[in-house]
């Protein structure tokens, strides 16, 4: 007994270690990102927040599933965990438009675009993976697009206008004093003064290699400010994808594609308006179409012989629900409630739709049988935004029947990273 207990405690702190290394090197990766874009050239905010995938957002393996909108203007990779097991959970994202005709160290073309095109250098792409309870292998795209959004960091000209010109002066400066002070130190006769005109040479060199660290923290200072008074600022997305759901055998084998909900095809909108400094109400409606495998008994009337059959009826998903979201740029709580609800009802009523028994039989009705819905999922969690490249998600879910009757608890965790 001692022996697995050790075992297990070892197992639990390998897996909690190796956790805490990811964590670790992805806030070293993010910071190193960020300070090679800096030096690089463009520096402005792009983004007030970090977003989950939409492809995990159909797929509902977010710890929130009424997530926050936001336009991103970068590549991102998702990891999702319902274990501590590093299992494959994987989703990227992209902005192709935004890619192929705005990503430019100038942002005047993006900037004196039409808003439709602004919009469309919104539309952003994401694939994704998933292993579920069932060792289910999920695979499934999204494609997103911002129809509205109420602040848009790359298009606050005013904030930085004036800090390029600023520290071009400033160089310009310093090195004709730098050349002045160097010409003097070659032809001043009294060596007396050549410690403090050499001291001079190295304050105004040193002032040169320092601009661009300068330029960098107060433009950093600013994106501060504008993200934190427009964190919750209000926005509109509308999105669509498909998610398969392939059955796998030990070795991961896909063997055959899953007939329920979650497999098919879902459009959905989903929106934010902020509530004074500290909060964010987002809504979410979506609907998902795809077929639903049922089984039954089939019954011969003469012989009342039973054959255990099924069928496959074409059927909807309707999902709707609010998020409340509190706290600030750094880290939000949230509490929600998700509402889900089939087109078709029961199971006879879509068996009606799908089956016709042949003349001297009939369908067993106590027999037909599908993948139960239960309405009603309350989640708590919150999110912690470790660096401008890296956000943490987290959250408690609970699974309630129609009539309110407990189901299944289920904490989730996942992590964004910007690929700067």
């Amino acid at each position: 007994m001692n022996t697995i207990c050790s075992s297990t405690r070892t197992t639990d702190s390998n897996r909690h270690a190796v956790l805490a290394f990811v964590l670790l090197f992805l806030s070293l990766t993010s910071k190193a990102q960020e300070t090679s874009t800096e030096t690089a050239g463009r520096l402005t905010p792009k983004e007030l927040t970090i977003p989950p995938s939409p492809v995990f957002d159909l797929m509902g393996v977010t710890p929130s599933q009424i997530n926050r909108t936001s336009d991103i203007k970068d590549f991102k990779v998702d990891w999702s965990f319902k274990s501590w097991k590093l299992s494959p959970n994987l989703a990227l994202q992209s902005q192709p438009v935004w890619e192929m005709l705005y990503n430019r160290k100038d942002l005047r073309k993006y900037q004196e675009a039409s808003p439709f095109m602004r919009r469309l250098a919104s539309l952003d792409l994401s694939i994704g993976s998933v292993q579920n309870e069932e060792s289910d292998r999920r695979i499934g795209f999204a494609t997103k697009i911002n129809i509205y959004q109420q602040k848009d960091p790359l298009m606050a000209k005013d904030l930085y206008g004036g800090i390029g010109e600023k520290y071009t002066a400033e160089k310009a400066e310093l090195e004709a004093a730098l050349k002045e002070a160097k010409l003097k130190l070659d032809t001043i006769r009294t060596i007396l003064d050549k410690p403090a005109l050499r001291a001079t040479i190295k304050s105004i060199e040193e002032s040169l290699l320092s601009i661009n660290a300068r330029r960098r923290d107060e433009i950093n200072g600013i994106a501060k400010v504008f993200v934190a008074e427009n964190w919750n600022a209000s926005s509109l997305d509308v999105a669509f994808g498909r998610i398969y759901t392939y059955k796998t055998d030990s070795a991961g084998t896909l063997k055959g594609l899953r007939l329920n909900r979650n497999t098919g095809w879902g459009a959905w909108m989903n929106g934010s308006v902020g509530l004074g400094k500290r909060a964010l109400l987002t809504g979410l409606f979506r609907t998902t179409w795809y077929e639903e495998e049922l089984t039954f008994s089939v019954e011969e009337e003469a012989t009342g012989n039973k054959t255990e059959q099924s069928a496959v009826a074409q059927n909807t998903l309707f999902s709707m629900g609010a998020n409340l979201r509190y706290g600030n740029p750094v880290y939000t709580f949230f509490i929600e409630f998700l509402y889900e609800k089939k087109g078709l009802k029961t199971p006879t009523e879509a068996l009606q739709q799908a089956f016709e028994p042949g003349a001297g039989s009939k369908v067993v009705a106590s027999t037909v049988n599908w993948d139960i819905v239960h309405p009603n999922q309350l989640s708590l969690g919150g999110d912690w935004r470790i660096s401008r490249s890296v956000i943490i998600n987290y959250g408690m879910r609970c699974v309630f029947s129609d009539r309110w009757k407990f189901q299944t608890f289920t904490p989730v965790v996942s992590i964004s990273c910007m690929m700067r």
